[in-house]
């Protein structure tokens, strides 16, 4: 006679196969990183550098902009002594202690600069208040020196307040150039930029630096010196939204950077209220804002989750850190620890970490503390073969290194 489990314990039974059927989840890595950040080019101090990066153009220089309007240049050797000045637009440029938002805010080199000398700011003038211009310049016969009356204006954009202008300028994979811009300021995103395409404001911008364009409207004709790429989400849709607009729905993201091994666009998406964001940036992705805060409704007309609004990758909350500085993924020689790291930061509690995401499904499967320098990192950056660097408002430059054991 066959034996038969009872009644009560099948259901249980079935439980207990089907647990054993699905692969248990890795847990979540957030043990420190055997790493550190140590002083970089100890010869070499900058006022308020907002921008590192290099030429590309195998010169293996780097050049770091401060926010007051000067581009610096110096070789990308720790034994440097001196910083030559590159470009200095400081009569243009608006910058204030008391309304640190503006100011020269971004600085990346043409994918062909090698051949064509091109570069691109993003600063506030002094032309028009609270304005933001993107533009154009060139290099003069000599290789460290801009010629500052090179300047081809592409963009103007008015600010309704000094707060909250992006400013990262960073050409992708695809040769366009990605412009990151903030809501406008103050608080809530008052006047609801973030979820109006029809404003450039909170978001990120893709522009096409090497095809001038023209817009007719009846008898008027627009000249733009540059033009929309064909396949932005909404350049077939001029009377519904800006065809600039390659991605929106943010608060201010402070950087955006291309993963230079996988193309994926990290964004760094500073909060308000509660909390701090990273996003991977998708073509036509809406990332929330002022619906969303993080992954949590905003406010009481925010939104509970919806299938058209795109959730951060990761988040932290305020009790952690207040206000987020993005940085690059990883893909340099000297610390191999660190190789697929997304490195950020946070400026108010001056914490550091390294983040790492499945590129597959971008679940987050390490989120690492760094050892810091102990003082606030306002911006990130990397020189030719790729290795990290990072500064602090003081002007001080700081490298990541395995620790010593």
């Amino acid at each position: 006679m066959k034996r038969c489990l009872p009644l009560w314990i099948l259901p249980l039974w079935i439980l207990l196969l089907t647990a054993a059927a699905v692969p248990a989840q890795a847990p979540l890595d957030e043990s420190p990183l055997p790493i550190e950040l140590v002083r970089a080019y100890p010869n070499i101090r900058v006022r308020r550098p907002v921008v590192i990066t290099n030429a590309h153009d195998g010169s293996n220089r780097l050049f770091v902009a401060t926010q007051q309007g000067v581009v610096n240049v110096f070789p990308a050797d720790q034994n440097a002594t001196e910083e030559r000045t590159f470009l200095d637009i400081e009569d243009k440029v608006v910058y204030s202690d008391a309304q640190n938002e503006e100011g020269l805010l971004g600085l990346a080199f043409h994918p062909e600069y090698s051949a064509n000398g091109y570069f691109y700011l993003y600063y506030t003038t002094r032309e028009t208040p609270q304005t933001s211009v993107i533009s154009r310049f060139s290099v003069s016969k000599d290789p460290n020196q801009a010629d500052p009356d090179s300047e081809l204006e592409l963009l103007r954009i008015s600010q309704p307040f000094w707060n909250h202008n992006g400013g990262t300028l960073e050409f992708g994979p695809d040769g366009f150039l990605y412009i990151a811009l903030g809501d406008g300021g103050l608080r809530n995103d008052t006047l609801m930029n973030g979820q109006n395409v029809q404003t450039l404001l909170g978001a990120i911008l893709r522009i096409d630096v090497d095809h001038p364009s023209e817009i007719r409207a009846g008898r008027r004709v627009t000249k733009l010196n540059y033009s929309i790429p064909q396949d932005n989400p909404f350049a077939d849709a001029p009377e519904f939204a800006r065809g600039e607009i390659f991605a929106y729905g943010f608060r201010n993201p402070w950087r955006i950077s291309f993963d230079k091994k996988t193309g994926d666009l990290w964004a760094a998406d500073v909060g308000q209220d509660t909390w701090e964001e990273i996003d991977i940036v998708k073509k036509g992705g809406n990332y929330g804002w002022n619906l969303r805060e993080g992954k949590h409704k905003f406010g009481p007309a925010g939104s509970e989750p919806r299938s058209d609004l795109i959730e951060p990758v990761w988040e932290y909350h305020h009790d952690v850190g207040k206000s987020i500085t993005g940085g690059n993924v990883y893909r340099g020689q000297k610390v191999p620890e660190l190789d697929g790291y997304y490195l950020y930061a946070d400026y108010v509690s001056m914490l550091v970490w390294g983040l790492k995401a499945d590129p597959g499904s971008n679940k987050v499967l390490a989120n690492r503390p760094i050892t810091g320098a102990g003082q606030p990192i306002i911006t990130f950056g990397y020189d030719e073969n790729g290795e990290v660097y990072c500064s602090d408002p003081s002007g001080m430059l700081y490298q990541f290194r395995k620790k010593s054991p």
